[in-house]
């Protein structure tokens, strides 16, 4: 046929009326064009009207040079399903590796994905595949992916790997990763494998948003453990929410991270660690002038890394544990991390310690912090049933209760689980369990918000919502609480110019600075800080320091 350089799918035989299966017209059509660009070396473009396109049982492979642009989010949409097929993953588009020989020299050029919709709710395969996602390239050069909205994939929604001067820019993921328990590799909103074009990839990940996605919101990952970890990439202005980690850092080499906002993820708002592929974490990034709040776990978790890591200017609040937590995941990097900064962040009414170290730290610096009012998980244990007790879909609420607000954040809740509880030492159904749990983000005086069971859920209850008067039960607080605790080997640090301390009613931050039982504090510079107003002593030494100065510290 003649290949135009624009080409109404309409004209090409879609249909689009979300019955009939387009999946075997636009292959045909993207094949054309891309022998067409082949032959002449001018890219071609599929413009695709309003409609429901059904790509059923095979994905399509495709082709350098041939774009696909749709009529707008919500107008155009690609509904993705494998009835006729249910061991085989069905992405909209793929060309990788395995399937197609993808690679620095076979690769995909001049590609642009605009403005349609990825339904993948449709697709379900026997097992859980990493394939089943919304797009599934490797090697893409010069690639522009812009306001696409993919949700309810099996699978990562957009899954493409090794992206050189390439744009991904207002995607939005919604729910995918819907057969991944979260312990699988990938079930993420964005996720994009780096190291196969070399030491450098040019990616800009800008304004994109991902929201109760299964595993990660956005991570990049390094695919070969003998690859060289990227530098290059930069994620802006994105928003993270409900995933069970907002943003990840699983193996590149100075990832900038400026502006996002990471919020209400399950496990951390931001990570790096030894979780991916390789088991490498990110080195030498920086995080900058990003919101991380009301995440259930941590704000920052940092391990598995030789370092350098940077985060500066960040506001680091209101999470379900530490603010920032050092720490190593087995399998991974156990070497000390090395020039860490913490410069100028707010971290402040986080669950448990500000900043906790429980990973060795060599030559950090930590100045210009304001780590105030954190240690809100100081509530005690408490308990209730009967009258005034009632549970909602993400709450558990006891008009009688006179919680300190905040004071459960990240602990557990138990519930009586079966018939309505008339006291708290009621029995369940004989056969059921005994009790179900859910974790508290947050509580006012007498109501506890819940986490869902896992992200995109609408419910924090494993086997529905329990019966109005269930009993519940908290646990008691954990102590100390402290704005800076060291549980681990840090040497020379510089601690400078911190103001730790809590001005809160009560004061629930315990002490400035912890040295546990753990902790080998060797040599450094502490000095210039406010430690004065925590709710005991400033200071608690289980293991005294080893050289070093401190000086000049108010309180």
């Amino acid at each position: 046929m003649t290949a135009p350089l624009t080409a109404d799918a309409h004209v090409y035989g879609l249909a689009g009326d979300g019955t009939a299966d387009d999946g075997p017209a636009l292959q045909e059509l993207v094949d054309a064009l891309g022998d067409a660009t082949a032959a002449d070396g001018r890219p071609r473009t599929v413009r695709v009207p309003a409609g429901r396109y059904l790509v059923r049982d095979r994905p399509v492979r495709w082709r350098s040079g041939v774009s696909l642009v749709g009529a707008g989010r919500g107008v155009t949409c690609f509904v993705l399903a494998n009835p006729g097929a249910p061991d085989r993953p069905v992405p909209l588009a793929w060309f990788t590796t395995a399937q197609h020989g993808a690679g620095p020299e076979n690769h995909i050029a001049d590609v642009t994905f605009a403005r349609f919709e990825i339904d993948g709710s449709r697709v379900q395969t026997e097992e859980y595949e990493v394939l089943a996602k919304g797009l599934g390239l490797q090697y893409v050069l010069r690639g522009r992916f812009s306001d696409l909205w993919i949700h309810d994939t099996a699978a990562t929604g957009f899954g493409c790997d090794f992206l050189q001067d390439t744009v991904v820019e207002g995607v939005l993921t919604e729910r995918c990763g819907r057969q991944d328990p979260g312990e699988k590799m990938g079930g993420a909103g964005i996720g994009i494998g780096v190291g196969g074009w070399g030491p450098v990839e040019r990616l800009a990940v800008t304004d994109c948003t991902a929201r109760g996605n299964g595993t990660n919101g956005i991570f990049l990952e390094l695919q070969q453990e003998d690859w060289v970890p990227p530098r290059g990439i930069r994620v802006t202005a994105c928003h993270t929410e409900d995933n069970r980690y907002g943003i990840s850092d699983w193996g590149a080499d100075g990832l900038l991270v400026t502006g996002c906002s990471m919020l209400g993820n399950h496990v951390a708002g931001f990570d790096v660690s030894a979780q991916g592929t390789t088991s490498v974490g990110g080195r030498g990034g920086i995080v900058t002038g990003c919101v991380l709040d009301g995440n259930a776990g941590d704000g920052i978790a940092l391990g598995n890394t030789p370092g350098p890591y940077a985060f500066r200017g960040n506001r680091v609040s209101n999470n379900g544990r530490y603010g920032y937590w050092e720490h190593n995941l087995a399998g991974g990097d156990q070497e000390p991390a090395t020039d860490v900064v913490l410069e100028s962040n707010d971290v402040h009414d986080n669950a448990l310690d500000g900043i906790r170290v429980d990973a060795p730290l060599h030559e950090p610096a930590i100045f210009g912090n304001r780590v105030r009012n954190n240690g809100r998980r100081a509530s005690g244990a408490a308990e209730g049933g009967g009258a005034g007790v009632r549970c909602g879909p993400l709450s558990l609420t006891d008009e009688g209760a006179g919680w300190l607000p905040g004071g459960h954040r990240g602990k557990e809740v138990r519930v009586a689980a079966g018939d309505t509880a008339a006291e708290p030492s009621a029995e369940p159904a004989a056969g059921a369990p005994a009790e179900v749990t859910a974790l508290v983000v947050d509580n006012t005086a007498t109501r506890l918000d819940l986490v869902p069971v896992r992200p995109g859920a609408v419910t924090a209850w494993p086997g529905g919502t329990p019966a109005p008067g269930a009993a519940y039960r908290l646990p008691d607080a954990p102590a100390p609480r402290a704005g800076l605790t060291a549980a681990a080997a840090v040497t020379h640090p510089c601690v400078h110019g911190n103001r730790v301390r809590d001005d809160g009613h009560p004061r629930t931050q315990v002490h400035a600075v912890w040295l546990a039982p753990d902790a080998v504090w060797t040599g450094g510079r502490v000095s210039g800080n406010d430690f004065g107003g925590n709710a005991s002593a400033a200071t608690r030494f289980d293991s005294p320091p080893s050289g070093g100065r401190w000086r000049d510290n108010a309180g």
